[in-house]
């Protein structure tokens, strides 16, 4: 009887034990700890909290890619990421300059460029090597319309920028104002916002430029931020603000 009573023993305690160390049935959902479901819930609010971040897209050529600069990073969409970064704007700057680029080259290659690029603040820096080559105006100011009208269309939401330009006389004139002119048209006509001239207080001043005359120091980059930063500040608080 004792070893009948013993055996009884031995598989209620296997049994106890096989029951401790089961896994629990599995429910439709995950099972998480109180602690883990707090933890997730901040998690939650934390991200709903931060604002998503946003690109501005400077699309130019060699003032845009900083040409001749030791650093590229020193050229002013550069300089403009570090005045964000300053202020704890939630912005990526993305610099799609190319040295040498003109109206027609930037219109061949923006489609290239938007679809693999979100953008939410469209900078245009494109006119002033057709100018210093003396071409058609009436051409520069529809490739400028048509990458803007692009730009619209692929981003519907996006802001734009155009930031203006001038060129010397040396082709006459008529043609040096009239190129002017074809920026603030163009804003005008297609309700964006304009820098008068990007090169404001670095154009013609030695010290400021390069060997060539044209293509700013990194002093002159940082006038060139200025410039910018005078309307994309304005820019970017009101899209905060909207959001």
């Amino acid at each position: 009887m004792r070893f009948f009573l013993n055996i009884l023993y031995l598989c209620t305690c296997i049994s106890l034990l096989w029951g401790c160390n089961s896994k629990p049935e599995q429910s439709s959902g995950p099972v998480r700890t109180a602690t883990e479901d707090d933890a997730g819930v901040a998690t939650v609010e934390q991200e709903e909290e931060q604002e998503e971040e946003r690109v501005i897209l400077f699309y130019g050529n060699s003032l845009t890619a900083g040409y001749g600069l030791d650093d590229p990073s020193d050229a002013f969409p550069g300089l403009i990421q570090e005045k964000l970064d300053s202020l704890g704007y939630n912005y990526k700057v993305v610099n799609a300059g190319l040295s040498g680029e003109t109206t027609s080259g930037g219109l061949r290659r923006i489609d290239w460029v938007l679809e693999r690029q979100k953008v939410d603040i469209f900078v245009l820096e494109l006119g002033a090597n057709d100018g210093l080559r003396g071409q058609d105006q009436d051409q520069i100011r529809n490739n400028l319309e048509e990458m803007i009208d692009k730009v619209r269309k692929a981003y519907p939401e996006a802001r734009i920028i155009l930031a203006g330009m001038m060129v010397p006389p040396s082709l006459g004139q008529t043609y040096s104002t009239n190129f002017q002119k074809i920026f603030p048209e163009v804003a005008k006509e297609k309700d964006v916002e304009l820098i008068p001239f990007l090169l404001q207080d670095v154009a013609g001043e030695r010290e400021l430029n390069q060997g060539d005359g044209i293509h700013p120091t990194e002093e002159g980059q940082k006038i060139l931020a200025r410039n910018v930063w005078d309307v994309l500040e304005d820019v970017i608080k009101e899209q905060r603000q909207g959001s």
